[in-house]
């Protein structure tokens, strides 16, 4: 039936081994804090969303989060040698960056309306600099389909170069903040104006997530009120 979302059982044994797997090294590669735990639901469907520096922010979050959650990543992930296949083990969503991708939101929507939380980077692509780019409104969209709270995380010390320094013997420290559950207006309007609507809401959300990083993360979000529409 149509809006059903069903794991497959490879899927989710993919996941009982992988989350283990990847906290086990990130704590082995670093020093992993996590603040905020208490601000996660214990059941229902949520979005989780994380500044983007790089691409060991979607394992880290994952792997640390206190249930299996779904994801949403860009469709080029798939084109990458290693991190394709651990999206496809992991069961992650794949979208078409800039694009109208209707079956990946049809997805996105029937992972929420069967209760499960679900991880969508706002920024839409990594920054591979501390600083937040400009969230994108397709989180507002989500938001606006189906009404879910939202889950600002900030994530500290993924940088590009976290291999390199833990290969080193550096031991980065890596710091994962939860903020509290946000609850955002439905838009109104049609056209432009929902559009605007959820590009509100997409700032209001990073704005958030800013306030849960250093100063030197917050990029365009250090004075959110510089944004204009």
């Amino acid at each position: 039936m149509k809006g059903e979302y069903h794991l497959p059982m490879r899927v989710r044994l993919a996941r009982w081994i992988l989350r283990p797997v990847f906290r086990w090294a990130f704590r082995l590669l670093s020093r992993v804090s996590i603040s905020g735990l208490e601000n996660v639901p214990r059941r229902g469907a949520y979005l989780i969303a994380p500044n983007h520096v790089s691409m060991y922010d979607p394992p880290l979050v994952l792997a640390f989060w206190p249930v299996a959650a779904e994801a949403v990543a860009a469709s080029d992930v798939w084109e990458r040698p290693g991190q394709s296949q651990l999206v496809r083990w992991y069961g992650v969503i794949p979208v078409r960056r800039g694009e109208y991708d209707r079956h990946s939101l049809e997805t996105v929507l029937a992972a929420l309306a069967s209760g499960r939380p679900l991880m969508i980077f706002p920024e839409g692509t990594r920054s591979h600099a501390p600083g937040m780019r400009r969230g994108e409104p397709g989180i507002g969209y989500v938001v606006e389909k189906n009404s879910v709270p939202v889950l600002p995380v900030g994530v500290v010390g993924t940088t590009d170069d976290f291999l390199h320094r833990a290969l080193r013997g550096e031991r980065p420290s890596v710091h994962m903040a939860i903020g509290a559950p946000m609850n955002l207006p439905l838009e109104q309007g049609k056209g432009e104006a929902r559009r605007l609507a959820r590009q509100r809401n997409a700032d209001q959300i990073m704005a958030s997530i800013a306030a849960l990083l250093p100063v030197e993360y917050r990029g365009v979000y250090a004075d959110p009120t510089s944004l204009s529409h």
